[in-house]
């Protein structure tokens, strides 16, 4: 057996599947691969696991800049292009970026008008992000950030104070990604994104773990006739475990919590994301958006435009489905 800290022996991951070279060289070969696939949208910092805009640095605009753990693709270089993000760090596998991966980011995208940066509410996310931002500001580069926590399931968790950011932050990439492109200045930007932050909410549920390629081992054990509610897309423990119940029960206990917490949702237009987090079929995501609909429809709330369904913050192949719902004021997408 691996002692504390090393890598597994292959033979002792022999039970993991995964269309992979080595764990060790998962992030960097996914990242080359990300750009030979999109040379037209984005460029790699191979050094530092950087994804930045193909343009980058565009003059006069603020630029945005988030990152995290991989293993949650395509959140955050799916994210990057215009009217999105300007750069995202990819730290290994479900850990923080370092603070040198955000300022090398950071410099590489400044086009003078600062550096806007998004960050979930993880410890380390948050602690390496400020690091970086006093980092830029030593070479010039003025910065804010936000940092999204969105999920209602859980007020401390694992890796928290206070709540997770998770697959809501997706609508502050996308709102004040379309900002900055129509020029909006950095104070601007942070009021924006804290506005949407403070709209958002998520809540999350889990049937199957998921395996790291470095450990080999899922994070948690679940049983085949179990689901845990509020779970985190790390395998943070959740509210709840419970016996399998049908999509209809599990959609009615995510929905209560987000439309009871303090945004009132009644009488609104709101933005719904049903997203997948790797290992759940679109057919089981449109089962429970359809009661979804149902349940906002009764509720008096209305769906502004269309619907967000399918994978977009993922948690490598874990089975899980989260809401995320969005007041659209402003109708900003």
């Amino acid at each position: 057996m691996a002692g504390p800290g090393e890598t597994p022996a292959l033979e002792e991951r022999k039970g993991m599947k995964k269309v992979i070279n080595s764990p060790e060289q998962v992030v960097p070969e996914m990242l080359r691969g990300m750009g030979l696939a999109h040379s037209g949208l984005i460029r790699i910092i191979p050094e530092y696991n950087v994804v930045v805009r193909a343009d980058a640095p565009v003059s006069g605009k603020v630029a945005l800049v988030s990152g995290g753990g991989s293993g949650h693709e395509p959140t955050h270089g799916g994210y990057v292009g215009p009217g999105m993000l300007d750069a995202a760090c990819a730290g290994n596998v479900f850990t923080s970026p370092t603070p040198e991966q955000m300022l090398e980011a950071s410099k590489a995208v400044d086009g003078g008008a600062g550096v806007f940066y998004v960050v979930k509410n993880y410890t380390g996310d948050v602690l390496n992000f400020e690091m970086a931002g006093e980092l830029a500001e030593a070479e010039g580069v003025q910065t804010d950030y936000v940092v999204t926590n969105d999920d209602v399931a859980v007020e401390d968790s694992t890796y928290t104070s206070g709540r997770r950011g998770i697959a809501g932050t997706i609508f502050v990439h996308k709102i004040c990604g379309a900002a900055a492109d129509d020029g909006k200045d950095l104070a601007g930007i942070k009021e924006l994104a804290e506005r949407v932050n403070s709209n958002v909410r998520s809540m999350g549920m889990a049937l199957t773990s998921c395996t790291p390629p470095e450990s080999g081992e899922p994070i948690f054990d679940i049983g085949d006739d179990e689901l845990e509610i509020g779970i985190g897309i790390h395998g943070e423990p959740g509210v709840e475990r419970k016996k399998v119940e049908p999509a209809d029960r599990i959609v009615d206990e995510m929905l209560e919590k987000i439309l009871g917490d303090s945004v009132d949702f009644s009488g609104s237009e709101v933005a719904v994301m049903v997203n997948g987090m790797g290992g759940t079929p679109l057919m089981e995501l449109y089962v429970a958006y359809a009661h979804v609909a149902d349940v906002l429809e009764r509720e008096g709330v209305q769906v502004w435009r269309m619907p967000y369904i399918g994978d977009y913050m993922t948690s490598l192949e874990m089975g899980y489905l989260e809401a995320p719902c969005d007041v659209a004021a402003g109708r900003p997408f």
